[in-house]
């Protein structure tokens, strides 16, 4: 069974930091696409950043313009725990974060865009950010 754990949430002051972590289990290939998202009440869940895990590296890391240069996605490979390390925070990254994730098999080709929330399969329960002005 894919289990997929978010945590690392909580409140900061606008320009402060944190990191989220999310413990992938279950998955059958060690190599899948993952991708954090977030969302706020009344409005659609966004991709915010995305990397597929190749042999125990993450390359095409891919980010939503409003993240770029302030949240890095990172891995822990030993622990399988994959990280959204978040900076400069702003009132406006205030949400709900939910990390995904789906298979693929290397030499394969996927359909669809690694930021899309129709891209994945599997999904964590979202672990609450909330920054303060």
């Amino acid at each position: 069974q894919v289990q997929l754990a978010e945590s690392g949430g909580g409140s900061v002051q606008t320009g402060g930091s944190l990191r989220l972590s999310c413990e992938v289990s279950g998955l059958t290939d060690d190599n899948y696409w993952v991708g954090w998202f977030r969302q706020v009440p009344g409005k659609e869940r966004e991709g915010i950043a995305t990397s597929y895990r190749h042999r125990n590296l993450l390359v095409n890391e891919q980010y939503h313009d409003s993240v770029k240069g302030r949240f890095t996605i990172s891995e822990d490979s030993v622990k399988n725990l994959v990280y959204l390390q978040m900076s400069l925070l702003k009132p406006e990254d205030t949400a709900m974060y939910f990390c995904a994730a789906r298979s693929q098999r290397p030499g394969t080709t996927v359909s669809g865009a690694p930021l899309d929330r129709a891209f994945y399969d599997f999904w964590g329960q979202g672990t609450q950010v909330t920054v303060s002005s």
